[in-house]
Formats: structure tokens, C-alpha cells, sequence
């Protein structure tokens, strides 16, 4: 029983159809409906997951109108580097006490989906390549705002890895990869954490749409995880509202007008859904807002310049340190230093779109640098909006560099790069960057490289410096904490939470990122991130679990006792046998010694951080449970043990195993036997170039494919693109009418990548969303016209 229950059956049985059917849309782009009669309040909820974005004025979701101030923390890639979950809560407390100033009931994150790609053009906002990663972070996070009595919205669920066609995408996934890489975080984060709400994605998985995905909304979510709360869309992700009911859709954001409101009336009148299905959903929302009335604090004011020391201690826990030959790092605080590079006055700190802050404050590099009386010179070294090389600003960077000691090069991806709406081209960096670092490394071999930047690059120029420090993006506070690192203030203690490949084409995904026009296939199966590079045996440039530190470490002690439940605990002790404090990543990894069906080499299944003076010793330990040894079977439709032999390795990366312990699991004496038989050859021993065949995953599916590609005489329909029906006249016709009015919303703005997120989306956007920029003058009516008028020219052509 919920502590609200009888409260909310009364409120049910009060309230009419039309209140209860209206209470499952928003009443506006941020904000839930009211019952005024009821005394039932509307709350808002505005986006995160890294900083509260609340919009004071006009509306929108692509951070395209500015909000009020708020602490930027650093974002997900970044905060996931840190392997700290207590940092992660004392981050997601923070965030709770902004959104309760400023009257937030819900915060709009964390993203947890996996980083199957690196060209994904949102991997800023996500945490990991890998699952438990990611669900450990994320259930961190959650627990840290809802501490506060703010609810979160973990999003997006589920298999949105990509922003090309997000919107409309079919995902086609198997169900192995499914369960075990792509929910496994959701799953971890559900029962761990227990989000007040979850955010559905726009795409579609193994050919349903997400906002009407039963087995995932209902079956496996509420089912199989026990989710209790608050199922609500993405904006604009509904589809077919009274479909989406049926699956498992509560809430549906924003409001675009009275006719999905309409629409649940009348299923319910017409029989085709029950009251009842209705009253569920109400129950849920009505629960959300008892909540937050009752727990919502007034004139609670946080301290702004707390959060940003909070801000600038989680970027120089999650700063990683990649290379540092020579141990030129740390800095020594006369050195006499060039500082070369736009990013030191105009960091890149954050990423474009929905997630875009406002910060409360910004610091930059050179500023930091001046008040500490640090001893140096400053060159642009390239301007900021050009790819090409500026010879004349290389010019004064080199000369300033053979002047110094060090030189320290702020180089990066800028916002035209990376952003929400489109993915990456490339993993190269702009070539003014590339340029800069080669020209300065022929007078100054002393070169430290600040990398900014929301995902991973190719580095070829990475011999060219002798140490490397991974920023990402910081948030307001990373050039303070860029500096704590440089100069030894703190000892960098981040690790890698993605792979750094030597070249985008030693990916898995490389032949099938971003897919066809309808279809994009996962056929790397479960092999994503160093699951493939460890499996194939590829060279990477750093691993993950990667990172340096200005101390060493030592293992010892390794083990391993198998519980009577048939947990396993496993144990290390690690030293600081260094001379100055610092923390250490301990990473535990699990692999199947001799599988009979395809597994990884190892998984991560645990870590711990261990902070450490000199000469000090600590033993960490973790629990593997059962689901740590285990595979998802296909056939059985449940998690399975095979019995057999386990290696148990506790290492400083996924290539620096430093101990192993082998073990004997009693487990199922049968699970390999019925799933072996089904699966292509090509999974089991699986080799770089990972070129799957189209027949090969089908069989690995156990099902047909759809087809990839727009069939000819296809019917246009409410989830055609623009790009689709502008094949016609009266689609361009319309696609005119409505491009200069979504342009508009993005007058004013600075950000370099909003423009290209703009025209992406445009060509990208199915139809159906549009009622969410238009709302009642755009309704469903007029946009079945148009596709009428274009269904009719393709019944001509044809």
C-alpha cells in the first residue's frame, strides 16, 4: 500500500473522465494539468540530467531559450570517470536543493543509454560503454536527488544510441544484446534507486514505437523489475496516445493540444480501453503530485558558491589522466608556460541542446591561471569557428611555446561537433587543433594537451605530448579544477569509463552506425566497447578503466569465497606505495573460462576507490551476485549460470589486470545446451573487421527483419519524416510554411552547434511532432490533410 492510496481512491472516484483522461498530458511545454475544484496542484518538471534547466520564459526543449541560473556540474561522460558513487549522490543532492528553490518537482535525467558508438552526437550526456557502469552511476545520481524529495526521469528507454532519426528510427536489436548491454543499466538503476519516473524514447525497438512498447513499459519494466512509478514520453514521442496507454504510457509531455485528451474519452466510451486503465495511470500521476505538495520546500535557498566548489571537486575527480611521460606533470608552480588555445578564455564546458545550463558562474583557464600568478604567456593558437589552421595565429602560439618551459594546449571538440540532434562525421578533432599541436611540438617538446571534449577522438597526434588530461566537458568550475591537477593541488584519480580505439573503424558498430533510412541493426550483438576490443584482441589506445595518477599502486591478496546463497565475495588489498595522496580504482572483472556459447573475455562486475596516503594500505572488497556469471537465455527467457570455471580478475583497466582468482560455480549443468545450436559462427570466434551479414544477425534474432529502406508506393503516414513527404509538392509546400517558425525559436542563440542540431531535426522530425511546436494550429487534422495531399501525388506517380 502507498502512502497516498486511499487519499488518491477518493480524488478517483471525485474526478470525471475528462479530468482524469486530461491529468495524462501537461498543460503546457513544463508543466502537469490541475484540478482546481480538487485542490489537486499542477507541478513542473524541466530538464537536467547536469544542471537544472528551468526556462523562465518562453518554452521549448532544444535549449534554445535561455533559463535562469543554475549550477553546471560536469556532464555524465565526464562524472562517470570518477567511478565515485558517493560523489554522484553529494552531486544529485545538490541538484535537489536548486530544484527545490526553483520549484522543479521532477529533474529530467540521468541518460542511461550506452555508448555503442562514439559518433553519437549525445554520448556527452550518457555515462557509459558499459552497463553495470552505467547503472551504478545513474542509481547514484537518483538517489542523491530524491533525497531531496525531487523525483527523477531516467531516460531514455530504451536502445536510443544514435541522434540520426532518432525520432522514427527501428532499432533492430537481439535480445541477448537487449537485456544484457541496453537495459541492464535501467534494470540496475530501477531496483537500486527507485526513479519516481522513467522517460520513454522516440525511436523505435525491433519495430515498435517506444511510447507503445508493452513488453518493455509493462511486461519488463513493472513485471519483471517491480517499477512503481511514473511512465512518461519524451516530448513529442507519442505516437498512437491511446496505444501508448495500453502499453504502459502515464504521462504525456507536452501539451499539444485537447486531442489525445479527446481521444482516451473516447476509446474509453467506445469500450476499446477499460476506466480502469485510465484510473491506473491517473493513480500514478495523482501519487506524484501528493508527493511533491506535500514535500515541496518554500524559500529553501542553496548556496551558490558551495555547489560550485561541489562542481569543481567532481571535475578533478573526473579529469582522467592519460598519459604522463616523464612525469611532467605535475607542474611545478614557477614554471614558465605558454598557454596556447581558445578553450583557455572560451572553455567548452558543457553540451548543446535540451541539456544546455545556464551557469551561475564560469571559470576559464587563463583567468584561474592569472589569479594564482602563474607564470605565463597566452596565443589563441586557432580560432574557434574555422576548421582550417590560422597560419598567422600558429605563428605567435609557436612563438610563445619556444619561449616556455611547458606548453600547455587547450584543444578539443567545439559545439559545431557534437550536440543533441546530430551525430558526429568523424573522430578527428578540427584540423586547426591537429595542426597546432604538430607545429608547437617542433620548438617545444614539453607539451601537456587539456582535451575537451563530450566523447572519445582519434589521437594520432598523441606522441606528440607528453602528458594528456581528459576534461570533457567540466562543467562551470573545470578550469579550477583543471589547475588543482596541473599543479598537483589534487592527484588526478579519474578513469575511463568508454574505449579509446586507435581509428573509428576498429568499432564493432563501424558498418552499422547510423543504419539505413528505416532500420538500424545492432549486429554486433553483445560485443560493444572493450566486450569487442578485448574479444578480438584489438590494440586500443587507452582501455577502459584507463587513468594515471601522480602516485602508484600496488595489489596484492586476491580472494575469493563463495557464499552459501551462491554469491561470491571477492577481496584486494591495495597500497599507495607512492609519495604524495591519491585514490585508486579498483576494478572487478568476471569472464566464463571455457564458454560454450559466445561471452566476453571479461565484464565489469565491481569496483571500489580507495583513497590513500603514502605508505597506506586498505582491503576492498564486493559482492557478485548470481546475475554477475550469468548470460540472458533466449530460449528459457531467463538469466542462466552455466556451471564450469570463472576467472575473477581485480585490476587498474580492462588491460591492466593485476590479479586473478579462478573458481568453480556448481551453476546450470544445462544451460549452453539449447542456445549453442542457433547461433552464426561468426559470433563465436569473432574477428576485426567485424562484418556481420544481414542473413547472419536475422538468424541471431530468431526472427524476420524489417526492411531497411523506404518501399516503393510506401503510404505516407503520421511517422514519415520531412525529408520524406518533402518528396512531394505538397509536402514542400508545407515543410515552407513551418521551417521559418522553428528557425525562429533559435534566433539570439550563440551556441555554435544549435544551427546544424536545427536543420538536422527539420529534415529528421516525423510529422506527428509537429502539433508540439504548433499545438492547437497545428492539430492532427490539418497534418492528416497534408499527408492526404501527399499520398494522393504518390498514387499519381505511381
Amino acid at each position: 500500500m502507498g502512502k497516498y492510496d486511499e487519499k488518491i481512491q477518493k480524488l478517483l472516484q471525485q474526478m470525471t473522465l475528462e479530468e482524469k483522461a486530461g491529468l495524462l498530458s501537461g498543460s503546457d511545454f513544463w508543466h502537469t494539468k490541475d484540478v482546481e475544484r480538487l485542490g489537486i496542484k499542477k507541478m513542473m518538471v524541466t530538464d537536467g540530467p547536469h544542471g537544472l534547466r528551468k526556462q523562465a520564459g518562453d518554452a521549448d526543449h532544444l535549449g534554445l531559450n535561455k533559463s535562469v541560473p543554475a549550477t553546471c556540474f560536469p556532464t555524465a561522460a565526464a562524472t562517470a570517470c570518477s567511478f565515485d558513487t558517493e560523489l554522484l549522490t553529494e552531486m544529485g543532492q545538490a541538484l535537489g536543493e536548486e530544484c527545490q528553490q526553483e520549484d522543479v518537482a521532477v529533474l529530467l535525467g540521468p541518460g542511461a543509454n550506452i555508448k555503442r558508438n562514439p559518433l553519437c552526437g549525445r554520448n556527452f550526456e550518457y555515462f557509459s560503454e558499459d552497463p553495470y557502469l552505467t547503472g551504478e552511476m545513474a542509481s547514484a545520481l537518483i538517489k542523491g536527488i530524491q533525497s531531496q524529495d525531487v523525483g527523477t526521469s531516467m531516460k531514455h528507454f530504451a536502445c536510443n544510441n544514435q541522434e540520426t532519426k532518432r525520432l522514427v528510427i527501428d532499432a533492430e536489436v537481439d535480445e541477448r544484446a537487449l537485456r544484457e548491454i541496453y537495459l541492464t543499466g535501467f534494470e540496475k538503476a530501477v531496483k537500486q534507486a527507485k526513479p519516481k519516473t522513467l522517460m520513454c524514447s522516440y525511436n523505435q525497438i525491433n519495430g515498435e514505437p517506444a511510447s507503445q512498447n508493452k513488453r518493455l513499459l509493462s511486461d519488463i519494466l513493472r513485471d519483471e523489475w517491480g517499477f512503481e512509478g511514473t511512465v512518461m514520453t519524451d516530448w513529442g514521442a507519442i505516437v498512437d496516445r491511446v496505444k501508448g496507454l495500453e502499453a504502459g504510457i502515464d504521462l504525456e509531455m507536452p501539451y499539444v493540444g485537447s486531442e489525445n485528451d479527446k481521444a482516451i474519452i473516447s476509446a474509453v466510451k467506445e469500450g476499446i480501453i477499460s476506466e480502469e486503465q485510465v484510473n491506473i495511470s491517473a493513480g500514478r500521476i495523482l501519487e506524484l503530485l501528493l508527493g511533491w505538495q506535500e514535500k515541496q520546500k518554500k524559500d529553501d535557498n542553496y548556496d551558490k558558491a558551495v555547489h560550485h566548489e561541489l562542481a569543481r571537486k567532481a571535475a578533478a575527480n573526473s579529469c582522467v589522466l592519460l598519459k604522463n611521460d616523464e612525469n611532467i606533470l605535475p607542474l611545478k608552480k614557477d614554471t614558465k608556460l605558454a598557454l596556447i588555445g581558445e578553450f583557455a578564455k572560451r572553455p567548452r564546458y558543457q553540451g548543446a541542446g535540451s541539456s544546455r545550463i545556464n551557469p551561475n558562474q564560469l571559470d576559464n583557464l587563463f583567468d584561474v591561471l592569472l589569479s594564482r600568478g602563474a607564470h605565463f604567456t597566452y596565443a589563441d593558437g586557432y580560432d574557434l569557428n574555422r576548421d582550417e589552421a590560422d597560419e598567422e595565429k600558429i605563428k605567435k602560439a609557436v612563438a610563445a611555446a619556444k619561449d616556455a618551459n611547458v606548453a600547455v594546449l587547450c584543444i578539443g571538440l567545439p559545439d559545431s561537433y557534437e550536440s543533441e540532434g546530430f551525430d558526429r562525421k568523424h573522430m578527428h578533432l578540427p584540423q586547426s587543433h591537429i595542426k597546432l599541436v604538430e607545429e608547437v611540438a617542433k620548438v617545444n617538446p614539453n607539451i601537456v594537451v587539456l582535451l575537451s571534449g563530450g566523447s572519445v577522438v582519434e589521437m594520432p597526434w598523441v606522441t606528440d605530448a607528453k602528458a594528456v588530461l581528459m576534461l570533457y566537458l567540466a562543467g562551470e568550475a573545470g578550469a579550477l579544477a583543471a589547475a588543482d591537477l596541473l599543479f598537483g593541488d589534487v592527484c588526478p584519480s579519474g578513469r575511463l569509463a568508454e574505449s579509446f580505439p586507435m581509428k573509428l573503424e576498429d568499432r564493432s558498430s563501424y558498418e552499422n552506425f547510423p543504419g539505413d533510412e528505416k532500420t538500424v541493426e545492432y549486429r554486433e550483438s553483445i560485443y560493444v566497447g572493450y566486450r569487442w576490443y578485448d574479444k578480438a584482441g584489438l590494440d586500443v589506445r587507452f582501455p577502459f578503466g584507463h587513468g594515471l595518477s601522480y602516485t602508484e599502486f600496488e595489489y596484492r591478496d586476491l580472494k575469493t569465497d563463495i557464499q552459501s546463497d551462491g554469491t561470491v565475495t571477492a577481496r584486494v588489498t591495495v597500497r599507495n606505495v607512492g609519495k604524495v595522496r591519491g585514490a585508486e580504482v579498483v576494478q572487478f572483472y568476471v569472464g566464463e573460462k571455457n564458454p560454450q556459447i559466445p561471452r566476453p573475455v571479461r565484464e565489469l562486475k565491481g569496483f571500489c576507490k580507495a583513497d590513500l596516503a603514502p605508505c597506506e594500505e586498505k582491503e576492498v572488497s564486493v559482492i557478485l551476485d548470481k546475475r554477475a556469471f550469468a548470460y540472458y537465455d533466449v530460449d528459457k527467457k531467463n538469466w542462466a549460470v552455466p556451471a564450469g570455471r570463472y576467472h575473477i580478475q581485480a585490476g587498474s583497466s580492462s588491460r591492466d589486470i593485476r590479479l586473478e582468482s579462478v573458481i568453480e560455480l556448481e551453476g546450470d549443468m544445462n544451460a549452453n545446451s539449447s542456445m549453442a545450436a542457433g547461433i552464426p559462427k561468426v559470433y563465436i570466434n569473432p574477428e576485426a573487421p567485424f562484418n556481420i551479414g544481414h542473413d547472419d544477425f536475422e538468424k541471431l534474432c530468431v526472427r524476420k527483419l524489417p526492411p531497411p529502406v523506404r518501399m516503393p508506393g510506401e503510404r505516407y503516414t503520421m511517422n514519415s519524416t520531412f525529408a520524406e513527404i518533402a518528396q512531394t509538392q505538397a509536402g514542400r509546400a508545407f515543410m515552407e510554411q513551418i521551417t521559418s517558425q522553428i528557425k525562429s525559436m533559435g534566433e539570439g542563440n550563440d551556441d555554435d552547434g544549435m544551427e546544424t542540431m536545427l536543420q538536422n531535426m527539420l529534415q529528421e522530425m516525423p510529422v506527428r511532432s509537429l502539433a508540439m511546436f504548433g499545438q492547437e494550429q497545428l492539430s492532427q487534422d490539418v497534418i492528416q490533410k497534408v499527408l492526404a495531399a501527399a499520398n494522393e501525388e504518390l498514387i499519381i506517380e505511381l
